[in-house]
């Protein structure tokens, strides 16, 4: 089955052509972020965050961060903020202009849909092109829509929610997103009530020199549970491209949400994205994350376990190739007793490229009975490329159950040949050596991801021992 992880095997190719409707010059002032608000008409609470971040933005420096990525070839003043296809939000495909269809027939979003989801966000640049929810969870009670439209809709639900769980000052680029902000999704799952099947929002950024900043905006109520996809992609250009996305979960008292994401931009993205969920009593958070394509990419999505007996298991990949700097890792923060944590991150270098692992522990006083494990596995292919791991650690709290274990490995000539002598290809060894890496990962993902994902990374590495 074709799945929006059939992504970005085009992100080397040129962009399909689409019709623009509106792009704003590139830079960014307060007209900008005025521009913005007043195009989706929103309330004066909506306005009010977005200037309070523009003015955060512009007060907060560039991170500086320990063997961080290098932010430098990124030009603020380059960036368009805002850009709008010629297409209304439709709730057919037939709907969608043919261009841009055709693109996500490529990436097999129309086909995965029809047979296994129960919902399909679509956002072309800055505006979401298609969405739709199947009828029986919408009887539910289920609400699936793009936030631009859950403003205007829900707003009290979303004024509750929105900016609540990552502060528009954490740091500049999370301040940026919330002056900018535009498209993404809004999920909020009643009491009680189990999606048994994804829901899945897909986010193409097609136009050169831009800027994407969708907001994702989930709610778990107690009791429920939830499955959802994210996928990304994006053309090759020569010019930079800046994508600074946002999700905020919240998983309430004994609900369960599993956030999957592959995120798999060209090389000359810079992705900066920021994630976080706050869980509540007995509840669960499970972050699935896969990294590769991006020149740069700093992203540690972060579990908030605030109630007594909540978990959060965090399984990453990340791939790095010549030219890519791939910054990931977690962050859990424990401040209820008996709350339990895992961070298991994959990571594969290769032709000069640079992994690194970073994260972030936290175990407050008081916190007794809790559990933590943190497990990081590198391997890389040649002398060329480099992965470090940073993890900082602050356990407040002695009667906790903490381990931290990192290991580094090389592929080696001596396991190639011994494949290759029991008749397999030297691609068909490498091959086999890195889906055995990646297994504890992959195994997370339902099937049909696991099996794009792992042939994505194929194509990646093909001839790299040659």
């Amino acid at each position: 089955m074709p799945s929006e992880l059939a992504i970005s095997r085009d992100r080397h190719e040129q962009a399909s052509a689409a019709k623009i409707r509106y792009q704003e010059s590139p830079g960014l002032t307060e007209e900008v972020v005025r521009k913005i608000s007043a195009s989706k008409n929103e309330p004066q609470w909506m306005l009010d965050i977005r200037l309070a971040a523009f003015k955060a933005f512009e007060d907060k420096a560039m991170p500086a961060w320990d063997k961080q990525p290098d932010l430098s070839g990124l030009d603020l003043n380059k960036i368009s903020y805002y850009v709008a296809p010629d297409a209304k939000q439709s709730h057919t495909w037939d709907e969608v202009p043919d261009e841009i269809k055709d693109t996500f027939e490529k990436l097999g979003i129309p086909e995965a849909e029809r047979k296994a989801l129960g919902g399909v966000g679509g956002q072309w640049d800055s505006e979401v092109v298609y969405h739709n929810l199947k009828k029986e969870l919408e009887e539910q009670g289920v609400i699936f829509e793009n936030l631009d439209v859950a403003v205007q809709e829900y707003p009290e639900l979303v004024k509750k929610h929105f900016s609540k769980c990552i502060n528009i000052h954490d740091h500049k680029f999370i301040s940026l997103h919330y002056a900018v902000w535009s498209g993404g999704t809004f999920i909020y799952v009643p009491k009680g009530v189990k999606v048994e099947i994804p829901l899945q929002a897909y986010f193409r950024m097609n136009t050169e020199s831009m800027g994407q900043f969708e907001h994702t905006l989930i709610i778990v109520d107690e009791g429920a549970e939830l499955h959802y996809i994210e996928g990304c992609s994006a053309p090759r250009y020569d010019t930079s491209s800046l994508h600074a996305g946002g999700v905020e979960i919240f998983v309430k008292p004994g609900a369960r949400a599993r956030y999957s994401s592959v995120e798999n931009w060209s090389k000359n993205t810079y992705n900066l994205n920021t994630k976080r969920a706050i869980v509540e009593k007995d509840g669960v958070i499970e972050w699935i994350g896969g990294n590769l394509g991006s020149g740069v990419t700093m992203l540690y999505p972060c579990s908030v376990l605030q109630g007594q007996g909540a978990r959060a298991d965090h399984i990453s990949i990340a791939f790095a190739a010549k030219g890519q700097d791939q910054d990931t890792g977690a962050k859990v923060y424990h401040l209820a007793p008996k709350t339990t944590s895992t961070i298991k991150a994959k990571s594969i270098s290769q032709g000069g490229g640079r992994t690194n692992y970073r994260g972030h522990l936290f175990i407050k006083k008081g916190a007794t009975g809790s559990k933590a494990s943190v497990e990081c596995d590198a391997l890389m292919f040649d002398q060329e490329s480099s992965t470090d791991t940073i993890p900082y650690i602050d356990v407040q709290e002695e009667d906790v159950e903490m381990a931290h274990e990192a290991r580094v490995g090389k592929i080696s000539d001596e396991n190639i040949f011994y494949l290759m002598s029991r008749g397999l290809s030297e691609e068909e060894a490498v091959e086999m050596i890195v889906n055995g890496f990646l297994e504890p990962v992959t195994k997370e993902l339902p099937i049909e991801y696991a099996v794009e994902l792992n042939k994505l990374i194929t194509l990646e590495i093909e001839g790299s021992l040659g």
